[in-house]
């Protein structure tokens, strides 16, 4: 399986991304999700972008079309234990078997009957939001910045370190054969990003959005 992007909600009006900008990253474009009810910052690497997202609008995210998301919930992290994390994959043949029963989200912001594959893991909310785009096999092209000051390029394994308990859902058995993704039992709700199978030897934790980048 091949990760799109990952979003970390923020609480903070997105104002957790000036870190990341501090730390040497080149920020790109923005965008708002209109009928969701949020908006974001984002900063792309050569194969995978990373999303700080926050609400902007509670009535549009609590509506008829949006609520059943459980997007709102996923905002209100601090508050409920959730997971602030959304994971989103490359729609491929490797994902078709997770998404098999998955529910259907067609946002406002996408033209008609291009819909969104996505797993709320209610049940769990340990675990990430997890969802699919409709593009088969394939990104999206970039028109964003790509290089940074840090050097850092391509994202090469990811970890989310979860309370888990001993019900653990049937969601976590996809990704016991996927060699860069890891779903670890630990004592807080945490992202680990590496990049360039850490040939720098760095790493920076960012407290803010339970996020540690490795390079």
């Amino acid at each position: 399986m091949e990760i799109d992007h990952i979003f970390i909600f923020s609480s903070n009006d997105g104002k957790e991304a000036e870190h990341l900008v501090d730390f040497g990253l080149t920020e790109g474009s923005s965008r708002l999700h209109p009928g969701q009810g949020t908006t974001n910052r984002k900063f792309y690497f050569e194969n995978f972008f990373l999303e700080i997202l926050w609400v902007v609008n509670e009535e549009e995210i609590q509506s008829e079309l949006t609520s059943k998301t459980k997007l709102w919930e996923r905002s209100q992290f601090e508050k409920n234990g959730h997971s602030p994390f959304g994971l989103c994959l490359i729609n491929s043949e490797s994902t078709d078997k997770l998404f098999e029963k998955s529910e259907i989200y067609q946002p406002n912001y996408f033209p008609e009957g291009m819909s969104i594959d996505i797993i709320t893991n209610e049940k769990h909310p340990q675990f990430p939001w997890t969802f699919r785009l409709p593009y088969r096999d394939k990104k999206k092209a970039y028109d964003e910045p790509t290089k940074h000051s840090n050097g850092i390029k391509l994202l090469t394994r990811t970890e989310f370190e979860i309370p888990i308990n001993n019900n653990q859902p049937k969601f976590n058995t996809h990704f016991r054969e996927i060699d860069n993704i890891e779903f670890k039992k630990g004592n807080k709700m945490h992202l680990t990003l590496e990049f360039d199978n850490t040939n720098q030897g760095k790493s920076r934790e960012f407290t803010a959005l339970n996020l540690t980048i490795k390079y």
